[in-house]
């Protein structure tokens, strides 16, 4: 069992409250925000990259493409289009929250594509608009998802597809942006294809980042057999707390401590020092935190 030593950073061991609870009329006017604003940075990528470089990287906005490229509708009529009877499907199906979560953006963000369609294109390099397309649509997707709304479109389908097929909804997203996609390769071309696989992919990375935060925190584990001093230098010279894991050696079976320890990023050369001024032999491991809730970090009341 665990042993825990210390608060996670001593610095600070007094309790916070979250700036936004987690409900109530502000914080229902701070997720309406996120829904807006990150529905206009999606909209305003989709019509300076995606768009007129005919980049289709999945969902409804990558029909829209594929639709004006060879039908000629205006995009933001596909998206209306298909958004509001997947709302209204996804209202009846998955219920009234889920709906009312997905409404606003459903709305919003073809107005937005409609009302910046004539805004002038910054470049017709297609793997340059596939990358930046790429980010400023994850950017404005991990806005949506902060603010606990959705886009509708496609993730509704995924939405029914798991609850009705039994498949994650992970593979149920997937399985939705291959059919664009391949509808991509199909209607433009297998190139424009691939680049929408670019895009499709830079996106998914921007969103884990927003939602996951990106990696500036680190957590160390430490395996030494003079844990006591290391444990004592970690606490006395860094400032900094650790837990005490009971571990056993897969080779020996000899029940050892292993000491894990989360720091800053640019805690890392302080810390190796410390450990290495005292165990030289020490056996650390170090890796990312993509997110580090509690004392001394975000507050996991106000995280959401």
């Amino acid at each position: 069992m665990a042993q825990s030593v210390r608060n996670a950073n001593v610095r600070n061991p007094r309790k916070r409250e979250p700036l936004i609870p987690m409900n109530g009329p502000l914080r229902q006017t701070v997720d309406t925000l996120f829904i807006i604003i990150g529905s206009f940075i999606m909209a305003v990528s989709f019509n300076l990259f995606f768009l007129p470089n005919q980049i289709a990287s999945g969902g409804v906005a990558g029909l829209s493409v594929l639709a004006e490229a060879w039908l000629g509708i205006e995009p933001a009529y596909t998206q209306w289009g298909l958004n509001i009877p997947l709302f209204i499907l996804g209202f009846w199906l998955l219920g009234k929250e889920y709906g009312i979560r997905s409404l606003l953006g459903s709305i919003v963000l073809p107005l937005f594509v409609y009302l910046t369609k004539d805004w002038p294109v910054p470049t017709s390099n297609a793997l340059l608009a596939s990358i930046y397309g790429g980010i400023g649509v994850g950017i404005g997707m991990g806005l949506v998802y902060r603010g606990r709304g959705s886009t509708g479109g496609m993730t509704i389908v995924a939405q029914l597809l798991q609850k009705y097929s039994g498949l994650s909804f992970s593979i149920s997203v997937v399985l939705m942006d291959a059919i664009v996609i391949s509808l991509a390769a199909l209607v433009l071309s297998p190139e424009q294809a691939l680049f929408a696989l670019i895009g499709l992919y830079v996106t998914g990375k921007v969103i884990d980042g927003i939602e996951l935060g990106f990696s500036f925190t680190k957590v160390a584990y430490i395996i030494s057999d003079r844990t006591e001093p290391i444990t004592k230098a970690i606490l006395e010279d860094m400032d900094r707390g650790l837990t005490k894991l009971t571990a056993e050696g897969g080779y020996t079976g000899e029940k050892r401590t292993v000491l894990m320890v989360v720091v800053s990023q640019s805690e890392i050369p302080r810390l190796k020092t410390v450990v290495q001024s005292v165990a030289p032999d020490a056996f650390v491991i170090i890796s990312n935190a993509h997110e580090v809730l509690g004392e001394g970090f975000r507050d996991i009341k106000g995280s959401s």
